[in-house]
């Protein structure tokens, strides 16, 4: 499905609601500024502020005070006013997952599968600009064409789960497997091989090089099962990175049991699993989580029940086993909001994904009840970094002739990343 226009009825803001309500934030620092953090190393107050960040990650300089200290009006007619100059010559990109006030300014607002596509779809294009994070950047740099320059607003905007999974551990993995398991590109007499790499599209373009370069391939939530049975019909076991969650509960629903898929932990020998199970598995999961969807807890779940007889319960499939299990359903953020436009009555929803898609949804369908299962607000740090200060930054700096914030992929990675990113893209469900 496309990535689509959004339109704002109203204004659910959850930068608004935090400054209303500090104490309902999981940090009060979530008040302040984003680049009131850009100095510092990490991923800034929300979700992830906890998570280890790498030595290695870009950190967002300071831009000019003129953006610091204009008002939020102010920076809206400048963004408005950039846009209408660069006509054409520029598309902007917004995750569900952003603030709306950038929202509001993007030509196209999907998940990473939806907006993966929508790069490619405009080559005319002189620049991408990505409302979204690093990795999503960097595969529309390999998507799109030659000429076109892909932008992040701020470079600081990455992703724990993705950092989760570095391109030295996993091929320090695969190494180690190979060692177990013996050569893997080799066929069996089913023409299977040993293992098939399989990256969540929440990973580096260096992660998406090294599956393209082994036979692997990308997937995303919208189409996990389908890339699994593409693996399987090609390999007698699948490495699953870096979401544990997400690969554990999609092979679960494909009846894969649980204890044929170990957990493999990179800082311990052989993932912390002995020869055998490893020999026996069917699925290896990476020792990776998403810091949002880990909130969701089954006793929210039973509080929502409780307190609302009859409702729908829905959550991403990056959620914990239990979770997913204990809820009506689990799906993609595209998933989630076609099933709330899908409902033709008077419905009360609980979702259990990031904050700022689930009070756009409350905003954008009056008719029925729409709450976040976790009480807290508390959005995904690295897409919160991005403010409208920063997009009319980058755009302002296009208007003068000047390009910033450019993500480039090197085409020794781009050219294997390009091929598993291709099968992902044919792998429709």
């Amino acid at each position: 499905m496309a990535a689509t226009r959004i339109t704002l009825e109203r204004d659910p803001s959850v930068a608004r609601a935090i400054a209303a309500d500090p104490s309902s934030a999981c940090e009060s620092d979530l008040t302040a500024a984003p680049w009131s953090f850009d100095a510092a190393p990490g991923y800034g107050p929300g979700s992830s502020s906890a998570d280890p960040f790498p030595a290695a990650a870009p950190v967002q300089g300071e831009i000019p005070a003129e953006y610091r200290d204009a008002s939020d009006a102010e920076l809206h007619e400048r963004i408005r006013a950039a846009r209408t100059t660069l006509g054409e010559r520029v598309v902007v990109l917004g995750h569900f997952y952003q603030r709306d006030e950038i929202v509001q300014h993007a030509d196209y607002v999907g998940d990473s599968f939806q907006l993966a596509r929508a790069a490619t779809e405009h080559p005319d294009a002189e620049a991408i600009v990505f409302c979204g994070v690093h990795f999503m950047a960097e595969t529309a740099d390999i998507l799109s064409g030659a000429g076109q320059n892909v932008i992040l607003p701020h470079l600081g905007a990455g992703c724990s789960m993705a950092d989760m999974a570095t391109i030295d551990e996993v091929e320090e993995c695969w190494e180690q497997l190979e060692d177990v398991l013996g050569p893997l590109d080799k066929e069996d007499e089913d023409g299977l091989v040993p293992v098939i790499p399989v990256t969540y599209m929440n990973s580096s373009a260096a992660i998406k090089g090294f599956v393209g370069r082994n036979g692997g391939i990308v997937c995303t939530s919208s189409n996990a099962r389908t890339v699994l049975e593409w693996a399987f019909a090609r390999g007698r076991r699948v490495l699953f990175f870096p979401d544990q969650h997400l690969g554990r509960n999609i092979a679960k629903a494909m009846g894969v049991p649980l204890g044929l898929m170990p957990m493999w932990n990179p800082r311990q020998p052989l993932g912390g699993s002995t020869a055998g199970e490893l020999e026996d598995s069917r699925v290896i999961l990476w020792h990776g989580f998403c810091s949002v969807h880990r909130r969701f807890t089954t006793a929210q779940i039973d509080k929502a029940r409780a307190e609302h007889p009859g409702v729908r319960v829905i959550v991403h499939p990056e959620c914990p086993m239990a979770v997913v299990d204990a809820a009506d359903e689990s799906g993609s953020t595209d998933v989630i909001r076609r099933a709330i436009e899908g409902a033709t009555e008077p419905t009360t929803f609980a979702i259990g994904t990031e904050i700022n898609l689930v009070q756009r949804l409350a905003a954008q369908h009056p008719q029925h009840t729409i709450f976040c299962l976790d009480p807290v607000v508390c959005p995904c740090s690295t897409m919160y970094r991005i403010h409208p200060a920063y997009l009319a930054w980058v755009l302002e700096e296009l208007v003068a002739g000047r390009t910033v914030n450019r993500i480039g992929v090197a085409p020794d990675v781009a050219v294997p990343a390009r091929v598993a990113l291709d099968r992902m893209l044919a792998a429709t469900p």
